[in-house]
């Protein structure tokens, strides 16, 4: 991560419990818009702006970095459907947060993803809310309560 994630003065080390994720780093087609996205989502769950630099930001919380640096020159689209990263979910604290997100997502323009069986699409038990971010990764954000 180039030093990235180093503590600045006065600031504490993102620091993972053994086998925790420490960050997690995306290749952004437009890093102004995905980072405007980013920072506006991970808000919800704590995240706050950490590094930013000239092909990059970070947002961190407690334990976990997650960072958006721009596409290099020859870098491909992202295909959820090959092999790698499918999604990524979060967790909010109540169906009412879920149902919140879904209302500013759909205000917002950002595609929904199996809207149609919203907030079951995961299951009978499960209450969640599907879509995708700027470059098409699919986020997932579940009610935990």
């Amino acid at each position: 991560m180039h030093g990235r994630d180093d503590a600045g003065p006065g600031e504490d080390a993102v620091v993972p419990t053994a086998g925790g994720l420490h960050h997690l780093e995306f290749y952004v087609a437009d890093l102004e818009h995905s980072a405007a996205f980013w920072g506006d989502l991970l808000a919800r769950f704590g995240y706050v702006p950490y590094q930013e630099w000239d092909e990059g930001i970070s947002f961190r919380t407690a334990g976990l970095s997650i960072v958006l640096v721009a596409v290099p020159p020859g870098g491909e689209d992202l295909d959820r459907r090959s092999a790698g990263l499918n999604h990524i979910a979060f967790g909010l604290d109540s169906r009412a947060d879920v149902d919140a997100l879904r209302d500013d997502l759909r205000a917002s323009g950002v595609r929904l993803l199996y809207d149609d069986r919203y907030p079951h699409a995961g299951g009978d038990d499960h209450y969640a809310v599907f879509f995708e971010d700027p470059d098409g990764l699919k986020v997932e954000v579940v009610a935990c309560s």
